[in-house]
């Protein structure tokens, strides 16, 4: 218990007995003291005072040679600035004088009006057992619980820097940058987090406290995205890239870049490109749509699941290269390689090597194929083959380029599986040979003949597979005798004319012909 004073009153004067602290109880404080005696205009000699506190041993020590009339039981009320806490300072009644029930304190409370959260546990438990000059919290009030804002949650990077990565030997790798936002369709984009108004409360004279306002929020919905019917999710509508342009959150599948250099790195998207300016040479531009390029197209690679359109064209430096799943149309084509499995469209084709899936068609104010291999499965047309200088210029038709690269790889597959066959075919007549003769072969033996009739069995059907795909492949080839070559101008000597398994080298000028297959060579016909 804490230590406490007692006002002790005779017929002559007014002293004060100091109880000591038990149990690890605080000692009393001279001003809670002195604010009980000043507040009844009780005097007292300060040194005297001071004394007792200090002594707290109990002994009466005079304060005044008067009496006072006695005081009953009694306690001070502080309340919160805010209003959300009343506590009591319980004072010891002057010696023999009248306690205080805990039915009268709850009733003083209501009247200074008082009326939320009245802790009668606490008053109940001072009454049954008196702690003296000690605060005890006679009420309390409910607090506010504040909500907050809505918020929306945002599953890809807002605002992207480029991050160029130092390589082991301490070069700058601007290459990959990471510039972009990729989003397959179907990937959440955005959780909205609503608004939560928070709870009132209310203070000790029950007067209701409201939370702040909060503000509510919405996804903002772009173009190609999904918002969930209870509108809290926002997934990608198809795949691409995810940026917030407008204020609004969208996907494109079409990635717009000024140039393609050390500012982005190569791109990698899962849609189409424009690049608004040029690719510079050790670059990459890969799209799972279509690829446009305004400027010119350096040694650097471009690869599309669609088509390549390059409004100038591509001087490759020996290194350029171009691979489309669609077709591929340019202004020119110089010191590069092209393939695609549609059409290649070009003014002019020079030093390259170029596979067309259909046809080559070089058109256009020059026209002309020099030098390089130029190769499609239907037809090549241009105005001019070769050069004046005798540039070596392979012309070639009939056949898909790609099948002939599939033809040669099935040749190469068929003698590995027939070489392989006959490594194993001794060993397992050997083994048949043992069975046959009623010799018992150990765990070990039989293991090893289990994996090779296992390996056998394998080669066989892989051998039989590239087998009927090399004859179908090959009997393709034998039908490419409708394929030709166009040339409207002229085919300079030193060019060589293929056509499926047959060629033809020109010797002297050509104008204005057709190079078709006939009577079983390649011959020059009328245009």
């Amino acid at each position: 218990m804490n230590s406490y004073f007692q006002l002790v009153i005779t017929d002559r004067a007014t002293g004060i007995r100091v109880i000591p602290a038990t149990d690890g109880g605080d000692a009393l404080l001279i001003n809670d003291v002195r604010e009980y005696l000043d507040e009844r205009a009780i005097e007292y000699d300060l040194i005297r005072l001071n004394d007792a506190v200090t002594a707290a041993n109990g002994v009466v020590v005079p304060l005044c040679n008067r009496p006072v009339y006695p005081e009953r039981e009694a306690y001070r009320l502080t309340i919160s600035q805010d209003r959300m806490r009343a506590t009591a300072f319980f004072y010891a009644p002057s010696e023999g004088a009248e306690l205080m029930t805990a039915d009268e304190m709850v009733n003083d409370l209501a009247f200074r009006n008082i009326v939320s959260g009245v802790c009668r546990e606490n008053i109940d438990a001072f009454f049954e057992n008196r702690d003296y000059c000690k605060e005890i919290v006679v009420a309390e009030g409910t607090p506010v619980r504040e909500g907050h804002d809505a918020k929306i949650q945002l599953f890809f990077e807002q605002n992207l820097h480029a991050k160029p990565q130092l390589n082991e030997d301490g070069s700058v790798d601007y290459h990959h940058l990471n510039l972009i936002n990729h989003v397959a369709e179907g990937d959440l984009l955005a959780e909205l987090h609503p608004e939560d108004p928070g709870d009132p409360g209310e203070n000790i004279f029950g007067e209701i406290i409201k939370p702040h306002p909060v503000k509510p929020a919405h996804i903002p919905v772009g173009r190609n995205t999904v918002l969930s019917e209870d509108k809290m999710l926002l997934t990608a509508g198809c795949s691409g890239h995810v940026s917030i342009r407008e204020s609004k959150i969208t996907v494109s599948n079409v990635l717009t870049v000024d140039n393609v250099d050390v500012s982005t790195g190569n791109i990698e998207y899962d849609g189409s490109v424009e690049v608004k300016g040029i690719v510079v040479a050790g670059f990459s531009v890969k799209a799972a749509g279509n690829i446009e390029v305004k400027g010119i197209v350096e040694g650097a690679l471009l690869e599309a699941a669609g088509n390549v359109v390059l409004v100038r064209g591509i001087n490759g430096m020996g290194k350029g290269e171009i691979k489309a799943g669609g077709n591929v149309v340019t202004k020119f084509i110089e010191n590069a390689t092209v393939a695609a499995a549609g059409s290649v469209t070009s003014e002019s084709v020079m030093h390259s090597t170029v596979f067309s899936g259909t046809e080559v068609i070089v058109t256009g104010r020059r026209g002309f194929i020099a030098g390089g291999r130029v190769s499609a499965r239907d037809r090549i047309s241009a105005k001019v083959l070769g050069s004046e200088m005798g540039a070596n210029t392979l012309i070639e038709v009939g056949a898909d380029p790609s099948m002939k690269i599939r033809m040669k790889e099935l040749q190469k597959n068929i003698a590995n599986a027939q070489k392989q066959l006959e490594t194993v075919k001794p060993t397992l007549e050997a083994i048949v040979k043992k069975l046959k003769s009623g010799t018992t072969l150990t765990p070990e033996q039989a293991k090893y003949a289990q994996q090779l009739q296992i390996m056998n069995k394998k080669l066989l059907e892989q051998l039989k597979r590239d087998s009927e795909e090399y004859m179908r492949l090959q009997s393709r080839l034998s039908d490419s005798k409708q394929a030709f070559v166009s040339v409207e101008n002229n085919a300079y000597p030193g060019t060589t004319i293929m056509i499926g398994e047959l060629s033809m080298v020109i010797k002297k000028p050509v104008t204005y012909s057709r190079f078709v297959v006939k009577d079983g060579d390649v011959r020059i016909a009328a245009f």
